[in-house]
């Protein structure tokens, strides 16, 4: 099956400055339709993404967020299509399916979508971070995405059942002139790394065609810890929301768990240079980082996160018993994916490759290689 590629480089640069709302009035129209009243010029802002962005109070007094799709108009329409199926597959679900902040209403033609502005929420990764985002939230998460999974599908729900373009045996052969010519010398090494990587882009053929034959359920397809989003302070009373659904769709599963146990093995990586965690900060500072100290203080990170990555696992399974065997092998596959796909990110970024990059990507490609031997150490094990 032929696919066609549209990669869109992941330049994501970090803007507050929203774009003037007198370029885009499509976006006060679709405000006043919706009874909010337009944006409060005095009180707006952005938020950071590859996409137009507005969030503030409305003259009405209402807290919205607006997003402006950018891209390709073939593009955007696909993402527009898939973030609105999402919505309607959720509109009459339970309150513990995985959900996005409340969309208030859409211009499909301009691009649109506006939804409450969570203004007070903290991102998964700030939480992450901060070592905020415990066990107990990453069950609630585990469980919530268990039942959206579990969500049942009928033939007129009309979801995109195309796979996501990464990973791509195409683009594992050859760059398209076009990608190629916007690539930076980073991004070009990495893509040169993989090309030349005969076992891992032989991993990468068995994964596809695992995926091919595994179930379909309706999945996010691009879960990050940025995309979480909680309100309140961590606890059981804290809310829990999963925004950017443009890449919804039927799908693996192990898209999913894979992505969310991929996040925290990359913060374990990421982890070795510094002392997040550490019982003894005092003792860092004259730390040789030999390939010994990495490896040890490598494997103390992942036990240290392993149990938060256990109990999503543990929640995942408590809502979706019936999960099909190899979830959790293709799951471990996908994760290894994940750090390397979270190198192609940073490659976009930066003019050389860190080497904490290529130490985490050598993590991932291992996992990749031998998902089967891997599964307990991401945390993906028996959930019994």
């Amino acid at each position: 099956m032929t696919r066609t590629i549209t990669l869109t480089p992941p330049r994501t640069e970090l803007r507050f400055q929203p774009v003037d709302l007198d370029g885009v009035p499509e976006v006060d129209a679709l405000l006043r339709r919706l009874g909010t009243g337009p944006f409060d010029r005095a009180d707006l802002t952005a938020l950071p993404g590859r996409n137009d962005t507005w969030a503030g109070r409305t003259t009405g007094g209402a807290r919205v967020f607006v997003k402006r799709l950018t891209g390709p108009p073939q593009d955007v329409r696909a993402r527009m299509g898939r973030a609105l199926a999402y919505e309607r597959i959720v509109a009459d679900a339970p309150a513990d399916v995985l959900r996005g902040p409340a969309l208030l209403g859409s211009d499909p033609d301009a691009g649109l979508l506006a939804f409450d502005y969570l203004q007070d929420a903290r991102s998964g990764a700030e939480l992450m971070a901060d070592q905020e985002f415990t066990p107990e939230l990453a069950h609630r998460a585990g469980i919530a995405l268990g039942r959206l999974h579990a969500r049942p599908v009928g033939p007129g729900d009309d979801l995109e059942r195309g796979t996501p373009v990464l990973p791509s045996p195409e683009l594992l052969e050859a760059l398209p002139a076009a990608v190629f010519e916007e690539l930076s010398g980073a991004e070009l090494e990495t893509w040169r790394l993989l090309q030349n990587d005969a076992p891992l882009i032989a991993a990468v053929h068995r994964l596809l065609a695992d995926e091919q034959a595994a179930p379909r359920v309706p999945a996010h397809c691009d879960l990050r810890m940025d995309q979480f989003l909680v309100t309140g302070r961590p606890g059981p009373d804290s809310r829990l929301h999963v925004a950017d659904w443009e890449e919804f769709r039927l799908a693996d599963p192990a898209r999913d768990v894979g992505g969310f146990a991929g996040e925290w093995l990359h913060r374990a990586v990421h982890d070795i240079v510094t002392t997040r965690g550490d019982a003894d900060t005092a003792a860092f500072a004259g730390l040789s980082m030999t390939r010994e100290t990495v490896l040890a203080r490598g494997a103390e990170k992942l036990t240290r996160l392993r149990p938060v990555v256990q109990e999503f696992w543990r929640g995942y399974r408590t809502a979706r018993p019936d999960a099909d065997p190899g979830l959790a092998e293709r799951a471990t596959a996908f994760a290894g994916w994940h750090l390397l796909d979270r190198l192609l990110a940073g490659a976009a970024r930066s003019n050389r490759l860190l080497g904490i990059e290529r130490a985490a990507a050598g993590i991932g490609r291992t996992a990749l290689l031998d998902p089967a031997r891997f599964t307990h150490v991401v945390g993906l094990g028996d959930a019994s």
